[in-house]
């Protein structure tokens, strides 16, 4: 079947190129230039653009009755406002849309070209520099205003029972984050990311667990510089250069201020450590260890290491800082509930979400609910929003059991960036309850099933009380 309908457009195209070599003869035939057009040709090419218009909207018309929605009712209560703001900028691109395509096409149908009438030119006119520049900037003052106040009311001030949720992003991967019990976030700092605290969550712990990674990191680099052969071999060299000059200058006698006998004593000292390193490095040399480097590999192992040097220092500065003197900033964050996969949402309670990005700029989007916010390195961003129909309830109007909302990133942040999803379950606010209740506090290591922070930390305890005994 393919074959044939390829057949059919080959014969097609051909048959076409046929026809235009007949038409051009026939014009060379008839003792007419191909650039000669008739009135005739004029006047069919003008009612040509109108058939056209009228096929063009109708076609435009179609479409939009078939596609034009925005799939899914707004599931929020901004949503609603934000679908009016949308109907009134598609209203006003709709009107221009129509009343610049038939001008354009009925100009060309009206003024086609004829051979008793020339074009009249004019070089300016006021009043229509004024009309297509006042009525666009009015316009635009309208959109913009109208849209800065559903702006707003999107990103003003939350209730103060809203409930405040932090969604995380990183290539390709969301996690949300809710308060412990106490009501409150606690505090982040990027330096403390570790796989065991993939939000940087800042307490006791997380420091110690930080330090102790970044001291392991920089033993192995620093392991891997000391054991460089050719820098070894070229130690090894220095130093037995050095060693054989002295023993050129051996027996020249003291200096003229009588301490030629300790000089002589710090020489022997000096000459016995230079003999102590060269046994150390003909030691190191034997060592499985030992590793070969280009120039450039050492020089980007020692940048590595003073980048990792001014981490650790980073993570020693947070012990010493106060958060702007809460006392209660490094306990905060132990009750936090992290959560992976899905996030859940009572129906019918303010929302405010704070949005940050551990690596690049990511999108937040949530298309049944008309949300979209970026999510920016270092510069926390939010909105707030209330959630009206249950995941269940939108199942049953959509007539789709499978429904769930979704949390999407809207910008290209990568290779995987199309799967970067996580599903939104709405529903009532003591199915909500139930479900937090099952949430651990502290779920820190991301993508697995580790116990959680507090447990782990009882089975540590029980480990070292067993092994005391």
């Amino acid at each position: 079947m393919k074959l044939l309908i390829l057949l059919v457009v080959v014969l097609g195209l051909v048959a076409a190129v046929q026809l235009s070599k007949v038409y051009q003869l026939s014009i060379s035939l008839r003792g007419k230039r191909e650039e000669d057009i008739s009135e005739a040709d004029n006047r069919l090419n003008g009612g040509l653009f109108l058939a056209f218009m009228v096929a063009f909207y109708v076609s435009f018309v179609v479409l939009l009755v078939k596609y034009g929605s925005y799939g899914t009712p707004p599931a929020s209560e901004h949503g609603a406002a934000v679908d009016r703001l949308m109907d009134f900028n598609m209203a006003i691109i709709f009107v221009v849309f129509f009343i610049v395509n038939t001008l354009l096409f009925w100009f060309s149908a009206k003024y086609y070209h004829r051979a008793d009438r020339k074009a009249r030119f004019i070089a300016h006119d006021n009043r229509l520099e004024l009309i297509w520049t006042v009525i666009p900037s009015v316009v635009l003052a309208i959109i913009i205003a109208y849209g800065l106040q559903t702006w707003n009311e999107m990103t003003g001030e939350a209730s103060e029972d809203a409930l405040r949720v932090e969604l995380y992003s990183k290539q390709f991967d969301w996690t949300a984050r809710y308060p412990g019990a106490d009501g409150e976030f606690g505090q982040a700092n990027y330096n403390l990311i570790t796989p065991m605290n993939a939000l940087g969550i800042v307490t006791e712990e997380g420091v110690a667990a930080a330090l102790t990674e970044i001291e392991e990191k920089i033993a192995k680099v620093e392991e891997e510089i000391n054991y460089e052969k050719g820098h070894l071999l070229a130690e090894w060299a220095a130093i037995e250069a050095e060693l054989h000059d002295d023993h050129g200058h051996d027996g020249h006698g003291h200096d003229d201020h009588g301490h030629g006998h300790d000089a002589h004593a710090d020489h022997g000292d000096g000459k016995q450590a230079l003999e102590a390193r060269m046994a150390e490095i003909e030691h190191m040399l034997e060592s499985d260890k030992v590793n070969i480097l280009t120039e450039a590999a050492y020089e980007a192992k020692e940048d590595k290491l003073y980048r990792l040097i001014r981490h650790r220092q980073r993570i020693q500065e947070i012990r010493n800082f106060d958060f702007d003197g809460e006392l209660t900033a490094w306990e905060s964050g132990m009750d936090d509930q992290i959560v992976k996969g899905e996030f859940h949402l009572p129906v019918g309670r303010e929302v405010e979400f704070v949005f940050r990005s551990r690596d690049v700029i990511h999108s937040a989007y949530m298309p049944q609910f008309r949300a979209q916010m970026n999510t920016v390195p270092g510069v926390p961003t939010r909105f707030k929003m209330t959630p009206t129909i249950t995941t269940d309830s939108m199942r049953t109007v959509l007539e789709n059991p499978e429904f769930d909302y979704v949390l999407l990133c809207n910008k290209v942040c990568g290779a995987a960036h199309f799967n970067m999803q996580m599903k939104i379950v709405i529903e009532s606010q003591e199915a909500y309850d139930a479900w937090m209740s099952e949430q651990g506090e502290f779920i820190v290591k991301e993508g697995s099933e580790e116990p959680e922070m507090e447990q782990a930390s009882e089975q540590k305890e029980s480990q070292t009380i067993t092994a005391s005994l």
